[in-house]
């Protein structure tokens, strides 16, 4: 492995796994934001909500379309068996949950849509972040070590 959490082979730099790290934890505190906003009132709040996921749609778009040309692809290419087993399970199942936020995020497009629908936006939204939350740790606990071997 190259310093600095990369992944590479002949010096090339192709995945900075310190960067993925970073935005894990900027993921989790644009959460916490989101969490904060909704419980001071979703109705009241609508347009920070909308703001709020606006910003982490941007966000959460760009670090999936990393992992999916960087991350996953690199993996998969690892001469150890299990990892590159490990890069394909990771990415087939971030294929149903990026599916999941994403219809998530075109219902709750509009701070109108929030405003008029303040429990099926707190159900919602409660969904989906618990299996982003869970995922993040997930990748933090057991896919970016692997990555960090390579």
């Amino acid at each position: 492995m190259e310093t600095g959490g990369h992944i590479g082979q002949k010096g090339r730099r192709d995945v900075d796994i310190e960067r993925f790290k970073k935005e894990h934890v900027d993921l989790l505190a644009a959460m916490t934001s989101l969490r904060e906003l909704v419980q001071q009132g979703v109705r009241e709040r609508a347009e920070p909500i909308h703001r709020q996921l606006s910003a982490m749609n941007s966000a959460i778009k760009l670090h999936l379309a990393a992992e999916d040309r960087m991350l996953y692809p690199a993996l998969m290419k690892a001469s150890d068996p299990a990892i590159a087993r490990t890069g394909q399970q990771f990415q087939e199942e971030m294929g149903g949950l990026a599916s999941t936020y994403l219809a998530f995020a075109a219902r709750w497009s509009l701070a109108g849509k929030i405003a008029a629908d303040p429990q099926g936006f707190r159900d919602d939204a409660n969904g989906v972040f618990k299996a982003l939350h869970l995922r993040v740790q997930r990748e933090n606990r057991e896919l970016y070590p692997l990555a960090e071997r390579l």
